[in-house]
C-alpha cells in the first residue's frame, strides 16, 4: 500500500504586519503542513543558511559510504578563496583536519573555508559541487532555490525562501538527525579559536537544538529554527516544528520572533491521527475474479495538524505572551483576556474512489482512492491511496461455477 500527500491551508492567520520580518514559515515536520506563512515563496539571499544544503550532501556522502567522518583531510589552495572578512576556521593550505572537524565548523562556527574544502573534497571541485547543490534543492522540490556557491556569499543568483528552507530543515532532521549534534552545540574551538553558537536560543530553551543562523548586508538576519517536544500521542511522542525567518533587523529580533512563531505553534496546534493503518474505506466489484470485492483500505496510520486557535480574527504576534505561553487581549475598557487553546477539535474525511470497478486481470500499481481531511471546512490534507493490486483471473471452469451459482443461488 502506498499514498502521497499534500498539505493546504495555513492553519493560524497570523497579522503578517506583527511579525518584523521580510518573510517567515512554520513547519510541522512530522505531517509536512505549514501552519503559518509570509513572503515564504519569496526569493531572497539565505547567506550562511545555504550550509544547509552543503551539510545535508556532506552526511548523504557518509550515510553512502563514500565519506568518513573520521577521515583527515589535507586542506589545499581552495581555502584562499576566502576573504579575510568571512567567517572562517583560518585554515592553510596543507593543514591537516577531520571531516567531523569541518562539519562542526560550518554547522557551528559557519565557516567558509571548512564549506569550500567539504565541497571540493565531495566533487573534485567546486563548481561541481555547486552543480551537486542544485540537483539535491531540484530533487527535494526546492523551487524557488539557486546556488551558486557553498558557503552563502551574496551573488545575483544565489537565492532561496522560507519554504524552501523549511523543507531543508525537515529533511536533515529526518534523514540526517546526526546533523543536530553539531547544530545544538554552545561552542566550538578549533586552533585554539573559541567560537560561541549564534543560535541565542540554544541558551534559552532546552527543547531547541538547531538549526542555522546566516547574515549578510543583502539577505539581513535570517535564521531556521527548530525544536522538539514531547506530545500525548503514543504513536509520535515528540513534536518537531522548523521556523524559518529572513530578513530581520538583528540577530536579537530574529531570535525573539522565531521564538515566539515556534511558540505559538506548539500552544495553538498540535497533531492528531486522521485515519488508523489497515482501516476500509471503501470496496470495489471485481469482474472475472474468483474474488468479489477488493477492500481499499488506507495505509499505515497517518496524521493530520490541526488548529486549537478557538477565533477567527487575525493573531497579533505581539500579544503572544512568552511567560504564559498565551495570546493575552485587551479590550477597550482596558479588561484582559486569556486565549486558550481548544482542547477539543472536529477533523471530517471525505473519500472518493478513483476507480469504479476493476476487471480481472489486474497486476500493477493503481491509484485508488483521495482521501480528503478537513477542519471547519478547511482543507488540511489530501492523501492519495494506491495499492499494489494482484488479482488473477477465474478460470473457464471457475467463471462457468460462478455463473450458475448466479442463475441458481442454491448452489452457492
Amino acid at each position: 500500500m502506498f499514498f502521497s500527500t499534500l498539505s493546504f491551508a495555513n492553519l493560524l492567520n497570523i497579522n503578517p504586519s506583527s511579525v518584523d520580518a521580510q518573510a517567515w514559515t512554520i513547519l510541522d515536520t512530522h505531517t509536512g503542513q505549514t501552519i503559518a506563512e509570509h513572503n515564504s515563496h519569496q526569493q531572497r539571499a539565505p547567506a550562511s543558511l545555504t550550509k544547509m544544503m552543503t551539510a545535508y550532501i556532506t552526511l548523504k556522502e557518509i550515510k553512502a559510504g563514500r565519506l568518513n567522518k573520521n577521515e583527515i583531510l589535507t586542506a589545499t589552495k581552495v581555502v584562499e578563496m576566502v576573504q579575510w572578512d568571512e567567517s572562517q576556521m583560518y585554515l592553510k593550505a596543507g593543514e591537516q583536519i577531520s571531516i567531523d572537524q569541518l562539519l562542526a565548523g560550518l554547522i557551528i562556527m559557519s565557516a567558509n573555508d571548512a564549506a569550500v574544502s567539504l565541497a571540493e573534497r565531495i566533487s573534485g571541485d567546486v563548481p561541481t559541487f555547486v552543480a551537486r547543490m542544485n540537483q539535491e534543492a531540484q530533487a527535494l522540490g526546492m523551487k524557488d532555490t539557486h546556488f551558486t556557491n557553498p558557503a552563502g556569499i551574496t551573488m545575483p543568483a544565489h537565492f532561496s525562501s522560507a519554504h524552501d528552507m523549511a523543507r531543508l530543515g525537515q529533511v536533515l532532521t529526518q534523514l540526517h538527525p546526526e546533523y543536530l549534534d553539531y547544530s545544538k552545540q554552545l561552542s566550538f574551538s578549533y586552533n585554539q579559536r573559541f567560537h560561541h553558537a549564534t543560535n541565542l536560543l540554544l541558551k534559552i530553551d532546552p527543547t531547541v537544538d538547531g538549526l542555522k543562523t546566516g547574515f549578510t548586508k543583502a539577505a539581513g538576519y535570517n535564521l531556521t529554527l527548530t525544536a522538539s517536544r514531547p506530545t500525548t500521542l503514543s504513536e509520535v511522542p515528540q513534536r518537531r516544528l522548523v521556523v524559518v525567518v529572513l530578513g530581520a533587523k538583528s540577530a536579537e529580533k530574529r531570535a525573539e520572533l522565531a521564538h515566539q512563531l515556534l511558540n505559538l505553534a506548539y500552544t495553538y496546534t498540535r497533531d492528531e491521527m486522521a485515519f488508523q493503518g489497515k482501516h476500509m474505506i471503501g470496496e470495489l466489484p471485481v469482474e472475472g475474479a474468483t474474488v468479489n470485492l477488493f477492500k481499499v483500505e488506507t495505509p499505515s496510520a497517518q496524521f493530520v495538524t490541526t488548529s486549537l486557535y478557538p477565533n477567527t480574527q487575525a493573531i497579533d504576534i505581539t500579544q503572544f505572551d512568552q511567560a504564559t505561553q498565551r495570546i493575552t487581549q485587551t479590550d477597550p475598557n482596558g479588561q484582559v483576556s486569556v486565549i486558550q487553546p481548544l482542547t477539543q477539535t472536529e477533523t471530517q474525511m471525505k473519500v472518493s474512489l478513483e476507480q469504479t470497478s476493476l476487471t480481472a486481470p489486474v497486476a500493477g500499481l493503481m491509484h485508488l482512492a483521495k482521501v480528503n481531511v478537513y477542519q471547519n471546512n478547511l482543507l488540511l490534507q489530501s492523501f492519495d491511496i494506491e495499492d499494489d493490486v494482484q488479482i488473477e483471473q477465474a478460470t473457464w471452469y471457475q467463471r462457468f461455477w460462478m455463473w450458475l451459482q448466479s442463475v441458481f443461488p442454491f448452489l452457492t
